[in-house]
């Protein structure tokens, strides 16, 4: 009998148990459908009120193309006026009109008469005809900074129909050296490379040159193989007094010169460069230092239009028509879903062209385009150019790094191999923060070297959010990312991850967008193919990487499950920006995850790295 009654009470303790297991996985799973109906609704409300503002700004387009029409109109009848004015003037001062009115007024009076046909005869000169006078451009007055040198084209042609689409905001910031002024004459393709190097003085002329630069006086004079505007005659051929004289005030006050050649005739800028101090060109032929263009993070990158792309495989010369101006260009380089180039095409088009996150081909193909935008960074940013042409004329180049410090736990030794190399793999880490038990210290140290490691003993008592703040404190690196060590990280994750940090205005970047897989069902799912490139209201907490100031201003919370939803809803609360990168280059690995399965799409049965790493 008290073999059964205890039996009966095991049962007992083990139902409840399993009951209060239920109950918990219950509350878990509401909890997490709650949150997820959360950041449905918040990326609801995001999606509508961009599309309230693309309708109010497609409102006040349409409103200004009818006034437009209006103006042309109304210009018209002004001039059809002036014309029956001159017409009826016309009539008045011919010879037969004025005979006839000295006939009319002299017919009872011959004096008259014969005085009036006298007058009539003489030749009178006729009034000029009017001509039509150019409609003045009403510039529409807008305050944002930076306005003069936004896209202006809204609309494009392909095969005879006409697509509108909205232009790529151009940002005015943030610049990489605000501590160096530099004065440029540039050409737009060239300007729009160097204005977020330094602060920038343009549109200065050779009457005016001396009393704009006075206002700032510049660090350093950089004048480009100008082919407009009022330097062009200055610079070709025999140098002009302008240029000699902007030249001498550089000389008088230790200003910097540098020409920088990059079209035409290097023999056509000869004269005029050997007057420079320092030159440089992006001809190979040329025989001095090479300058080259290459990307600007701030205008080449894969942030969409708010449109989307237009489902279709443009040529180039579709894609780029002759009468965009440079602000319009950019615009144009994120349209399409893919651009089949020619033979012959600039390399620095090509780069371009796939910094921007655009296939380059016969048809689009996201893998390609995000090796592609990759491999267009990997080559040289205009930063890393500017770097070199500091370090040659002698001027600091100082600008903030973005060297990584990674905060890993490792609670199961079990996966410190795997850990271990999932860090070791990535480039731009200085630091390395492992908690875990004391037995793997050694091994981390081993095989993170030449890495900076410290190492921690990882607590049981204490919850994640509280291990990962005192991780947070030990940091020294401008930028803090936070791994799993029972995930996947491609060899370029930091790196692909770190290069938002160039474009976006993010203090938080991660992925909302990325592969899982899922051992139980063997299943590979997509979560969140809509999110690449723009800002969210949350990413994976072990896809985190943010900047370390702002991370230690909010703080996790002392929490071991949800840690990370609660650090994005303080993000949101407080109006930290957060930015969503793309899907590559991760894998979530669970054993089994509902609410993935409820929250992502079916890849399909199999390994996740043949779609997730590049």
């Amino acid at each position: 009998m008290t073999t059964e009654l205890e039996s009966t009470r095991r049962a007992l303790r083990d139902a409840i148990a399993e009951a209060e297991r239920a109950a918990e996985l219950a509350r878990l799973l509401d909890a997490a459908q709650a949150k997820l109906a959360e950041a449905e609704r918040a990326t609801e409300e995001l999606r509508s009120m961009n599309e309230r503002l693309a309708e109010a700004e497609s409102e006040l387009e349409t409103e200004r193309t009818a006034a437009e029409r209006l103006r042309k109109e109304l210009a018209e009848q002004r001039y059809q006026a002036e014309v029956a004015q001159w017409k009826l003037s016309s009539l008045k001062v011919a010879r037969w009109n004025r005979i006839g009115d000295a006939i009319k007024t002299g017919k009872s009076n011959p004096v008259r008469l014969a005085k009036g046909l006298k007058g009539a005869a003489k030749p009178v000169k006729r009034p000029v005809a009017p001509k039509r006078k150019p409609i003045a451009v009403t510039a529409q007055k807008d305050d944002r900074p930076g306005a003069a040198f936004q896209a202006t084209s809204t609309t494009r042609t392909v095969e005879g129909r006409s697509v509108r689409l909205k232009p790529f905001r151009i940002p005015t910031g943030p610049n990489t050296r605000p501590h160096l002024t530099a004065a440029v004459i540039a050409d737009p393709h060239a300007e729009a490379l160097l204005r977020y190097e330094w602060r920038q003085t343009t549109g200065f002329t050779p009457r005016d040159f001396a009393r704009v630069l006075a206002a700032e006086v510049p660090h350093l004079l950089v004048v480009e193989s100008v082919t407009q505007g009022p330097w062009a005659e200055e610079i070709t051929g025999e140098p002009g007094e302008g240029v000699r004289e902007l030249l001498a005030w550089c000389a008088a006050r230790g200003i910097r010169t540098v020409f920088w050649h990059t079209g035409g005739t290097v023999a056509d800028y000869a004269a005029t460069a050997e007057l420079f101090e320092y030159r440089f060109t992006t001809d190979l032929t040329a025989g001095w230092p090479r300058l080259p263009f290459a990307v600007q993070p701030r205008v080449h990158n894969p942030l969409p239009l708010s449109g989307g792309r237009y489902d279709r495989v443009l040529t180039l010369e579709q894609l780029l028509p002759a009468h965009l101006g440079y602000p319009d260009v950019l615009t144009s380089y994120r349209w399409p879903v893919a651009v089949d180039c020619p033979p012959g095409t600039p390399h620095w088009r090509l780069a371009e062209l796939a910094a921007c996150g655009t296939s380059i081909g016969p048809e689009a193909d996201s893998r390609r385009a995000h090796a592609a935008l990759r491999r267009a960074y990997a080559a040289g940013t205009m930063t890393e150019r500017v770097d070199e042409l500091l370090e040659t004329i002698g001027l600091p180049s100082a600008r903030a790094t973005l060297d990584i410090s990674v905060i890993l736990p490792v609670p199961d030794s079990s996966r410190l191999e795997h850990a271990l190399a999932q860090v070791v793999k990535q480039s731009g880490v200085t630091q390395v923060i492992v908690f875990g038990h004391p037995s793997i210290e050694e091994r981390a140290r081993e095989v993170l070297a030449p890495r900076e490691v410290v190492f921690r003993e990882q607590d049981p008592s204490v919850s994640t959010g509280a291990m990962l703040n005192r991780g947070l404190d030990l940091c020294e690196a401008d930028l803090v990312a936070i791994m799993d060590p029972r995930d996947v990280y491609g060899s370029h994750y930091l790196a692909d991850l770190r290069r938002a940090f160039l474009f976006s205005t993010a203090d938080i970047v991660g992925k909302a967008s990325y592969y899982a897989h899922l051992r139980g069902a063997h299943a590979t799912l997509l979560k969140q193919p809509e999110s690449e490139y723009t800002y969210t209201p949350e990413v994976n907490g072990a896809t985190l990487l943010a900047r370390r100031n702002a991370l230690r201003a909010i703080g996790f919370a002392d929490l071991t499950e949800g840690w990370d939803e609660v650090l994005m809803r303080q993000c949101r609360t407080d109006g930290i920006k957060v930015f969503s990168a793309d899907r590559f280059g991760y894998v979530r690995v669970r054993d089994e995850d509902r609410w993935l399965l409820g929250a992502a799409h079916l890849v399909e049965y199999g390994s996740a790295e043949p779609h997730a790493l590049i």
